[in-house]
């Protein structure tokens, strides 16, 4: 399965970022290298890749498994070395699921899945980076 994108050159450090589907984004650089800081970094734009890959498993999981999931955050935090390439070297997972009456043991499950089996993303890179994930789960009442 070949997936395609294209990245054009708008000015200095910008650049629009167009996927095979037909989305785009802006891409920019700080201001040191000649940015205006108008879009994500392509390093965030890993970051963000992993969470969002890991983040559609387990919220497909969880309802598949009919847990009531009102609301999903991953909160994602990386490390690169200092000195180039400024690579990852960790990076960590935070899940917050929220509903109310979610079981323990399916979210946490959820969250593995994702982890070992379904999430080619932090799959591709666990051979480079340190990747580990860790849950909580926040009980929302819906009734009030």
């Amino acid at each position: 399965m070949a997936m395609k994108a294209r990245i054009k050159w708008i000015e200095n450090a910008a650049w629009v970022g167009e996927t095979g589907s037909g989305h785009g984004l802006v891409i920019d650089g700080p201001a040191e290298i000649g940015g205006r800081n108008l879009g994500v970094r392509p390093m965030e734009l890993i970051l963000l890749g992993v969470g969002s890959c890991s983040a559609m498993d387990v919220i497909h999981i969880l309802k598949k498994g009919r847990q009531p999931v009102e609301d999903v955050v991953i909160e994602l935090k990386g490390e690169r070395v200092d000195s180039d390439p400024k690579v990852f070297t960790d990076i960590h997972l935070h899940f917050k699921v929220m509903g109310e009456g979610l079981n323990e043991r399916q979210v946490a499950r959820a969250v593995q899945l994702s982890a070992e089996k379904y999430c080619s993303a932090s799959i591709m890179l666990q051979a480079s980076v340190n990747i580990t994930h860790s849950h909580e789960i926040i009980a929302v009442d819906s009734e009030n």
